[in-house]
């Protein structure tokens, strides 16, 4: 597993002229898992100046490998390390970059199947995100959630390519009772993954989001969902102005504490915005 955690502000200016400072943790557990699937990483430039053409102030990046003990481990750590290589190499806007990132990452994975055929299978999903000015951007592939809170409220930014949503349209529209759907073996089979092929399905955001001071961003992989988004929400607005570290260790104190049987990798990415 590849776990980077960050503790010093990085600073950047936004278009409206204020300071944005921002301070990023990572945390990781092992759940009930003999063995750790997920990778985490962040990256700042070095000698970051804001003025510079290059206004990304700091790269957050998560993945959930499967595959399996050796594959999934392989796989996450395969793709953070893609992507945050091609990230720093290319030029031009954060969209354009993180397109181009996500392309290595899925590379990547099948250069290591042609390589290693007993890997075949093998796969992640994928979140990254560049904090550049007062803005974010993000591209993602698979379950793991991408949260904004602000100001009391949280939501969750990307899209889900598990079969939840699927199942909920289904009950939406009458065909599926809420029990059926919560109990559907399929909900948690993924839709898209990382896992060098042609991407069925990629959710990349059209426009830079607008962030506030005292905004938290999370990226977690899919063992968070052992607690509720209300948890979530209510254990960031408790810890924030603890600063990220305290959050990101709360969030995983409430997860063990759910006491959820065979309980998943959970990796949580907190980056806190102040000015």
């Amino acid at each position: 597993m590849k776990v980077e955690a960050a503790r010093a502000p990085w600073l950047g200016s936004g278009p409206g002229g204020w300071i944005v400072k921002f301070q990023v943790a990572i945390r990781a557990s092992q759940g009930a898992r003999s063995y750790q699937e997920d990778a985490a990483a962040v990256w700042q430039p070095p000698d970051h100046d804001a003025s510079a053409g290059d206004p990304t102030c700091v790269l957050a990046i998560l993945a959930d490998g499967m595959g399996g003990h050796a594959g999934g481990a392989i796989a996450s750590d395969a793709v953070c390390a893609s992507f945050e290589a091609q990230f720093i190499e290319q030029q031009g806007s954060p969209r354009h970059r993180l397109k181009s990132a996500l392309s290595a990452a899925n590379g990547a994975i099948t250069a290591l199947v042609a390589a290693q055929p007993q890997l075949r299978g093998m796969g992640s999903t994928l979140i990254g995100v560049a904090f550049h000015d007062d803005h974010v951007s993000w591209i993602s592939v698979g379950d793991s959630p991408l949260y904004l809170y602000r100001r009391g409220e949280m939501a969750r930014l990307n899209e889900d390519h598990s079969m939840a949503p699927v199942l909920d349209k289904l009950v939406a529209a009458g065909r599926l009772t809420p029990e059926e759907a919560e109990d559907d073996p399929r909900r948690h089979m993924l839709r898209s993954a990382v896992v060098g092929e042609d991407l069925e399905l990629v959710d990349v955001s059209q426009t830079p989001w607008a962030l506030q001071g005292g905004d938290v961003v999370v990226l977690a992989s899919d063992g968070i969902h052992s607690i509720a988004d209300v948890e979530i929400a209510r254990v960031i607005a408790a810890y924030r102005k603890d600063g990220p570290e305290a959050t990101a260790e709360a969030l995983i104190a409430a997860v063990r504490d759910a006491g959820v049987p065979h309980q998943d990798n959970t990796t949580v990415v907190v980056v806190t915005a102040g000015d």
